[in-house]
C-alpha cells in the first residue's frame, strides 16, 4: 500500500503539480492525520524530486491549550525530521468578531495570507496543503447544498497560485492506515466531531449515510464530478474571455458593452446559407437557442462585476438576473448597486459596469468645471485640460491650397473670423451651436442627446466660445459663423489628445 502511495503521489507531483528539482516546497501540517501523513510522504519522494522541504504550522489559537499544543508537536516533529519550520499565529475569533465574518472564513483566510507571506519573502515556492477526496466530496456536498453552478462543483482546486494539494485523490483512510504502517502518531482535532457545523455533519452523517444505503462510491463520484466540472469551467473562461475582448470596451468611466451584444453574445453568422436553412424551425427549437446566449451573458455579468470589486460582496443569481434585467427593460439612466462596491448604469443603448465609492470620485464631485483663455500663436497652440486628461491642440494651417491637412471639410475654422476672447471651457446649461450645414442654432444638450451622448459623459464636454459665441464642441461640425470658406486665407484644426 505505502509504495503504491507513494507513486501515485510522485505523478501527481510531476506530472500534474509540475513540481520540479530546486524548487522550495513547506508542507502545511496542522498535526492532523492528513497533513502529517503528506509530510512523511514528501519526505519519501524529497530526493526522487530533488525538492527542499520545510514545514509550515498556523495556530489559528481557537482551541486554547490543544491549539497550542498541536503547535508544540508540529515543531518537534519537523525537529526530528531535521526540518525547517516555519510558524505563525493570530486571533482569528478576534479578527472574526471584529470584521463580523464567518469565523471558518476568517482562519482560512489568516492562514492562507501567512502561506502568501513565506512565498513573497522567498522562504518557499510552494505550500503543498493535505486536503483529501474525502475533503474534496465534503466541499462538493456543501456547495450543493448551498445553491451553486458549474463552478461551484469544481470544489478544490488541485493548484490554487503557489497552494498545491498532491493528496486530492488520496482518500483519508489510505493516509491515516500510511500513518499506522510508519507508526506514527498524530494530533486530532476535537472541532472535527462537532456536528453543529455543517462540514462536520456531512462527515459524520451524511456521507456515511449516502455510502451506506444509497451509493458506496459516492465520494470517487464527486471528485469524479469536480474534475469534469473544472474541465468545463476552463472550457467556458476560454470562451468567456474570447468574447469579452470582442465585446466590451473600456472607458473613464469603467467597462462598456452594447446591450444587444450583453443580451445576444455569440458570434453572427457571417452567411445567411445556414440561418435560412433554419428559418422554418419550430419553436421549441428556437426556445432551445436561447439557453446557450443566456449562459454566456450570466458570465458576462458575473465577470464584469467581479473585476470591479473593491470590498467584500457576494454577487448572486438574483443580482446577475437584475442586471440583465436592466438590460432588458431599464430606461436610460437607471442605475444599480451590486455587491463589492460595484455599480451598473443603462446607458441608451449600452450598459456601463463601473467602481462606485472612492475609487471613482469625479461621480461624487460635482460637475468637471474649467475656463482656459486661448492665445493663438503662428503654429500651434496647445491647452492641456487636466481635469479631462488631455490635452486641445489648435494648428494654424494655410487655406484652401492645404486642405489635405485636415480629414473631412467643415472641422476647420477660418481664423480671420474668430473674435476675442477665445476660451475653452466646459459645456453649459443654456449653450447653443449652430454647426456648419444646420440653419439654425441648437441647444447643446439637445444636439448631444441626439448623438447619444449620457449625462455621465457629457460632463466636462470641452467647447471653444468666440467672443463668447461656441465656434466649436466636442464631436460637432465648427460652427457655421465661423467656418472655413472659399475666401479663407488660413484656417485653424482642433485636435484633442490624451495626456
Amino acid at each position: 500500500m505505502n509504495a503504491g502511495l507513494s507513486a501515485q503521489l510522485l505523478d501527481t507531483l510531476k506530472s500534474q503539480l509540475l513540481v520540479r528539482a530546486g524548487d522550495r516546497v513547506g508542507v502545511a501540517v496542522s498535526g492532523g492525520a492528513d497533513s502529517v501523513a503528506l509530510l512523511l510522504l514528501m519526505l519519501e519522494l524529497r530526493e526522487k524530486l530533488g525538492i527542499v522541504l520545510s514545514v509550515v504550522h498556523f495556530n489559528h489559537r481557537l482551541r486554547g491549550k490543544a491549539s497550542n499544543a498541536d503547535e508544540k508537536f508540529v515543531a518537534a516533529l519537523a525537529r526530528r525530521l531535521g526540518l525547517a519550520y516555519y510558524g505563525d499565529s493570530a486571533d482569528v475569533a478576534g479578527m472574526a468578531k471584529r470584521e463580523k465574518a464567518n469565523l471558518e472564513d476568517t482562519a482560512r483566510r489568516a492562514r492562507y495570507a501567512f502561506f502568501e507571506r513565506l512565498i513573497s519573502e522567498g522562504r518557499v515556492n510552494y505550500v503543498a496543503v493535505a486536503h483529501t477526496a474525502d475533503d474534496q466530496a465534503e466541499t462538493v456536498l456543501a456547495h450543493i447544498l448551498r445553491g451553486t453552478g458549474i463552478a461551484g462543483l469544481g470544489g478544490i482546486h488541485p493548484v490554487a497560485g503557489h497552494v498545491i494539494r498532491p493528496v486530492l485523490a488520496v482518500r483519508r483512510e489510505e493516509l491515516r492506515a500510511y500513518l499506522k504502517s510508519r507508526k506514527q502518531s498524530w494530533r486530532e482535532d476535537a472541532t472535527n466531531l462537532d456536528t453543529t457545523r455543517m462540514r462536520a455533519r456531512i462527515r459524520k452523517k451524511l456521507l456515511p449515510l449516502v455510502e451506506k444505503q444509497f451509493q458506496p462510491g459516492v465520494v470517487d463520484h464527486l471528485t469524479t464530478l469536480a474534475e469534469l466540472a473544472r474541465e468545463d469551467e476552463a472550457f467556458f473562461d476560454a470562451v468567456l474571455e474570447e468574447r469579452l475582448a470582442e465585446l466590451t470596451r473600456e472607458t473613464t468611466e469603467g467597462t462598456r458593452i452594447r446591450i444587444n451584444d450583453l443580451l445576444d453574445p455569440w458570434k453572427k453568422k457571417e452567411s445567411g446559407a445556414e440561418d435560412e436553412d433554419k428559418e422554418g424551425a419550430g419553436s421549441t427549437e428556437n426556445a432551445l437557442k436561447i439557453k446557450p446566449a443566456l449562459a454566456l451573458s450570466k458570465r458576462i455579468v458575473r465577470r464584469l462585476a467581479g473585476s470591479l470589486k473593491t470590498r467584500k460582496g457576494e454577487l448572486g443569481a438574483k443580482h446577475v438576473e437584475a442586471v440583465l434585467e436592466l438590460a432588458r427593460h431599464g430606461q436610460s439612466g437607471k442605475r444599480m448597486q451590486l455587491p463589492g462596491g460595484v455599480e451598473v448604469r443603462r446607458e441608451r443603448d449600452e450598459v456601463l459596469f463601473r467602481t462606485s465609492g472612492s475609487k471613482n470620485k469625479k461621480s461624487n464631485s460635482g460637475p468637471r468645471e474649467f475656463a482656459h483663455d486661448v492665445v493663438l500663436s503662428a503654429g500651434q497652440t496647445s491647452v492641456q485640460i487636466p481635469e479631462l486628461g488631455c490635452v486641445f491642440r489648435l494648428t494654424v494651417i494655410d487655406w484652401p491650397p492645404k486642405r489635405e491637412e485636415t480629414s473631412r471639410d467643415g472641422a476647420v475654422l477660418d481664423r480671420d473670423r474668430l473674435r476675442f476672447p477665445l476660451v475653452l471651457r466646459n459645456w453649459r446649461p443654456g449653450d447653443r451651436l449652430c454647426p456648419q450645414g444646420h440653419r439654425s442654432a441648437h441647444k447643446l444638450k439637445r444636439l448631444l442627446n441626439e448623438k447619444r451622448v449620457s449625462r455621465w459623459e457629457r460632463d466636462g464636454w470641452p467647447v471653444l466660445t468666440s467672443g463668447g459665441v461656441l465656434a466649436w464642441a466636442r464631436g460637432f461640425p465648427v460652427a457655421a459663423e465661423f467656418a472655413a470658406n472659399e475666401r479663407t486665407r488660413a484656417g485653424i484644426v482642433v485636435a484633442e489628445e490624451k495626456i
